[in-house]
């Protein structure tokens, strides 16, 4: 049963990145914490840092550095047009999946 958790929490890991920037402009850290906050989703930053690499890289966020007094640069991220779109349809597919699975279930 763990491992079926952990392949369906991994799979969901993404929408919740892309979800967590529709509301707006973050930093890494932040992002962290919170998906952190849903304890079910058991994320660290070795979980979401790769993440986010790979949205920027496939063109779903932009990155803005900004210069923090406490350390390196924070890094901003947020949607681009793609990403907007990108998250938008995974949402649209994700409640058609759910309402499936509602119905199965009763």
């Amino acid at each position: 049963m763990e491992i079926w958790k952990t392949q369906l929490r991994k799979g969901l890991l993404e929408l919740c990145v892309l979800n967590v920037l529709r509301h707006g402009e973050s930093y890494g850290y932040e992002i962290v914490q919170q998906m952190k906050a849903l304890e079910r989703l058991n994320v660290t930053e070795c979980t979401v840092y790769p993440i986010l690499a790979r949205l920027k890289k496939d063109g779903y966020l932009s990155v803005r550095a900004v210069p923090s007094p406490l350390g390196p640069p924070r890094r901003y991220f947020s949607l681009t047009a793609d990403g907007q779109l990108r998250v938008e349809t995974m949402n649209g597919y994700w409640e058609h999946l759910s309402e499936s699975i509602s119905k199965l279930q009763r």
